[in-house]
């Protein structure tokens, strides 16, 4: 399936589920809806966020829309408390679908700098059509945008740029597409500034899956993260790799483990999409979307001799109180609790759940529990971005759709 394809059926799922949708009982946890997409004419403020939320030192939050926007090609938005109780949207940016980008998809979110400039990525637009790297600044009330690359696709460069970016602390700028490069299979670049000027540079190449084609059109979708020493971890359908630097300017790879499940609902792993999470010991979690049956949560951990051992700590069964492939980023506090979304199936209307993975001392196991099921009057559908939290411990995320427009939401989860 084609990255357009795939963008095309999610949206089609979205208007589908608007059928089914039926009222939810009462839940321990309290959800509240910060800020329902499409609720100006025109889907103006933005439609289908899937992104993970962004959040300042003042307690606004930052995303992106996939769709919607002044010319509907999706938006960079603020959520600021507005001092009554609610919540006030405003979008700093509509992409024009032209050489400034258009459709921010699959959980492209945006990240500071340490001078209040945001960066993102969007999937399609740019001068060849194959997505752009992006900087917006702060310029009086309004934010400016400027390209840092417009991906050229081929043998080489990267295409349709998509996940979760990290900056480091000279403020250089990773992040990952979902095709291109030479072997097809997607690349992680390095944005660079070089004067007033930014330099791309490709650090890693990814192949296709073990069986020669990307699993769903996903190839490197999961986006990377980063460790304390400057240590750059990412996942490309079927492997766990890391990027160390070398001391020279370049990067040394390495692959932390290969799935080794087939593309069917009965392998073990395989698929796997969740942008890595790290824990204070150093070990690494993430998501697949098939294997175990419905996708697994796996854990990752490091060995003597470079080696890591591989365990899956929670396999989804698809029923109503586990749900089916969570492909966004997880979240783990300092007691070691991991929370996610379930995107697909989940829930008792079958539209997607948060849950949470609470470590039972002493075992090495974890217990599941499903934490929100989504849907219901005005709720929305569809998480997909994955999870923030604030020193409160309440939980902030987006689903795709849902909500009183149809168009997506803004949610908080107090426990």
């Amino acid at each position: 399936m084609s990255f357009a394809k795939f963008a095309q059926a999610v949206l089609l799922l979205v208007v589908g589920l608007a059928l089914i949708i039926a009222a939810r009982p009462a839940q321990a946890q309290t959800e509240t809806v910060l800020y329902a997409f499409c609720s100006a004419p025109g889907c103006t403020d933005g439609d289908y966020p899937d992104s993970r939320l962004t959040s300042d030192r003042a307690g606004n939050f930052y995303g992106t829309t996939g769709g919607g926007g002044a010319f509907g090609y999706g938006t960079v938005f603020e959520l600021s408390p507005n001092g009554g109780g609610g919540w006030n949207e405003s979008v700093l940016y509509s992409f024009t679908g032209g050489a400034d980008g258009a459709y921010p998809w699959r959980f492209s979110n945006v990240i500071f700098d340490g001078v209040g400039n945001l960066y993102g990525t969007t999937a399609y637009g740019g001068a060849n059509g194959l997505g752009v790297a992006f900087e917006l600044s702060p310029v009086g009330t309004s934010w400016k945008e400027t390209i840092l690359h417009g991906f050229v696709g081929g043998t080489g460069d990267g295409s349709y740029p998509s996940g979760d970016l990290v900056i480091d602390l000279a403020g250089n700028v990773y992040g990952t597409t979902v095709a291109g490069g030479s072997a097809g299979g997607g690349i992680v670049f390095e944005l660079s500034r070089s004067g007033g000027d930014w330099n791309e540079q490709v650090i890693y190449t990814s192949g296709l899956d073990n069986y020669g084609y990307n699993i769903s059109g996903v190839g490197m979708a999961a986006g990377l993260t980063m460790d304390s020493v400057g240590n750059i971890y990412g996942a490309n359908g079927d492997s766990v790799f890391e990027l160390s630097p070398n001391g020279n300017g370049g990067w040394t790879p390495a692959v932390l483990h290969t799935f080794t499940g087939p593309v069917t609902q009965n392998a073990l792993d395989s698929g796997a999409v969740g942008t890595p999470t790290l824990d204070q010991a150093g070990n690494v979690y993430g998501t697949t979307i098939v294997g175990g049956p419905w996708g697994i949560v796996y854990k990752l951990s490091p060995e003597k001799k470079g080696k890591w051992k591989e365990k899956a700590i929670h396999a989804f069964n698809g029923e109503e109180r586990d749900g089916v492939s969570s492909a966004g980023t997880l979240l783990i506090n300092a007691d070691g609790d991991i929370y996610g979304v379930s995107f697909i199936i989940g829930g008792k209307d079958n539209v997607g759940d948060v849950f949470e993975l609470i470590p039972q001392a002493g075992t090495g196991k974890y217990e599941h529990q499903t934490l929100w099921s989504f849907g219901g009057p005005g709720d929305g559908w569809l998480p997909s971005g994955g999870l923030i939290q604030d020193s409160a411990g309440n939980l902030y995320g987006t689903t795709t759709g849902g909500g009183s427009n149809y168009g997506g939401i803004v949610f908080e989860m107090t426990p």
